[in-house]
């Protein structure tokens, strides 16, 4: 054998080694947990051959406690580039065969140098996290790694979507870096994320809680939020973040692609006319609008468990990507909260971010009462939407469907907040409060005054109310709204508006940034 040969065989033989991580035990025992490796991970998210794995020989420093011992290819972490559905990524898998998928400093240059190229070239990263944690062998090296990736994702944020996929353990520091992206998955049962851990809570409160518990999927889907997804296996994860990519342009300088549809634009939706109950305190359900108005009934819902008083997520009209925010009547009657406003707040400058339209379905009777929501600052939540709202520039359509009281007609994309084209069926309600609530304040006197006769004089004056404010039409002759239209057309007119609005071009004063009331 020739000295050639001798050294591809060599090259052969370690990256055969890398390939197989911390060994075959381990990738057993990684299999019997339920969980797939990095590599087969990143084999079912990317297009088949389309991988082109980045610093595979790159080994940690630390002589420390042992470790000089080892020096395993890669370091406990898959870096490269690949392509989804033919669209470039950049991609980082955690290993945990290898230390346990602990964070070094050498693990943190490799992710950070992978999201550079992924910033340099306007294409998506996506991060699989499954990890111990910080390297402890290594010291402050390990936690200034933490902090050199979340300099990155600060730096990358706005500028290339960031997805993170938790697929087992991501626990202290290192759930900020997930935080700091665009989007969060979760594994049910497999993955968790806290910052403290349960002995930890134990220790400190007394409190008896399991993983699961404390910082499972779904127990950030539906109650923290942290989760915009919560998959039931790895295999859904990985399909839930192809499908959202889909929906993503590859930058902020691009547009999301089209996708062909043969749902004609100009389609009636018929159950649109009958939708809104004759009782005004009655619910229907939103999800049945959107999905008769999106092409091909195709809605692509994000914070599906969370705060379910309001919706939002992607879906394609007329063949372009919009992000749909809509206020739900079957859960709350439809009111703005705190999370509700935050989860929208966020979701909004999200597509702003990254030149998706914005459409938006308003039916809110206000704000939720009580002193719950008052001591947890809806005040300054709800001024976050409100604040989301104001600063986008992309297309913004907006569609009052029934109520649109108070502060909360407001915050959900009104004219004044520089909503573009702003539409309102025939069953839409605008006003300061509803009949009862304005009755109640404007003849207070007069009922008090006469308790003989207040029943009728409450209805009397209810009419009279009702009459003027339940209804769109002085909304419409004073200019806040630009046309009264049928609901059954909804779908012609929201994609015609958004023609007439794809090369809009608004500008924002020069500032340094912006103080968004965090």
């Amino acid at each position: 054998m020739s000295i050639q040969q001798e050294k591809i065989k060599e090259l052969v033989d370690r990256r055969a080694s890398a390939r197989m991580g911390g060994g075959e035990k381990r990738i057993e025992a990684q299999h019997a947990k339920g969980k797939l490796t990095a590599r087969e991970r990143l084999a079912l998210l990317l297009d088949e051959g389309s991988f082109e794995e980045t610093d595979m020989f790159v080994q940690h420093r630390c002589t420390n406690f042992g470790m000089e011992k080892s020096h395993p290819d890669g370091d406990g972490v898959v870096t490269g580039r690949g392509t989804i559905e033919g669209r470039p990524v950049y991609v980082y898998a955690q290993d945990f065969t290898v230390s346990g998928g602990s964070l070094s400093k050498t693990m943190s240059e490799k992710i950070c140098k992978v999201m550079d190229m992924a910033v340099r070239n306007g294409a998506p990263v996506i991060g699989l996290n499954d990890s111990g944690g910080a390297r402890i062998q290594e010291g402050i090296d390990a936690l200034a790694g933490f902090g050199d990736i979340f300099e990155h994702n600060i730096l990358a944020s706005g500028v290339v979507p960031q997805i993170s996929g938790i697929f087992g353990p991501c626990a202290g520091g290192a759930v900020y870096s997930p935080a700091l992206t665009d989007f969060t998955l979760m594994v049910k049962d497999t993955s968790y994320m806290f910052l403290t851990g349960p002995a930890v809570v134990k220790s400190v409160t007394g409190e008896d809680v399991s993983s699961e518990d404390l910082g499972g999927a779904t127990v950030h889907a539906t109650k923290s939020g942290v989760a915009d997804f919560a998959a039931e296996n790895e295999q859904e994860g990985l399909a839930t973040i192809k499908r959202l990519l889909s929906f993503l342009p590859q930058n902020n300088l691009e547009t999301a692609p089209e996708k062909p549809t043969q749902d004609p634009v100009g389609r009636m939706a018929d159950y649109l006319n009958e939708v809104i109950p004759d009782n005004p305190n009655k619910a229907y359900d939103m999800y049945g609008v959107i999905r008769s108005i999106v092409d091909d009934g195709d809605f692509f819902e994000v914070h599906a468990a969370f705060a379910k008083n309001i919706i939002v997520g992607f879906a394609h009209m007329g063949g372009r990507s919009v992000g749909i925010v809509a206020n739900q009547p079957q859960v709350l009657a439809g009111v703005l909260d705190i999370n509700a406003s935050r989860k929208a707040a966020r979701f909004v400058r999200f597509c702003d971010a990254f030149n998706i339209p914005l459409v938006t379905l308003v039916d809110v009777p206000g704000f939720l009462p009580g002193t719950q929501q008052e001591y947890g600052a809806v005040i300054q939540n709800g001024a976050k939407l409100l604040y989301a709202y104001g600063e986008a520039t992309v297309p913004k359509v907006t569609v009052t469907l029934r109520k649109a009281y108070g502060g909360a007609h407001i915050v959900m994309s009104c004219k004044q907040l520089r909503s573009d084209i702003n539409y309102a069926w025939p069953t839409a309600q605008i006003a300061v409060m509803g009949a009862d609530g304005a009755v109640n304040v404007l003849y207070a006197k007069d009922i008090k005054a006469d308790p003989e006769h207040a029943a009728q004089i409450r209805a009397d004056k209810k009419e009279e109310y009702e009459k003027l404010f339940n209804n769109p039409y002085q909304a419409a002759q004073k200019g806040y709204i630009e046309d009264i239209i049928e609901p059954r057309n909804t779908r012609f007119r929201v994609i015609r508006a958004l023609e007439s609005l794809k090369d809009k071009r608004q500008e924002m004063p020069a500032k340094k940034h912006d103080n968004l009331p965090l």
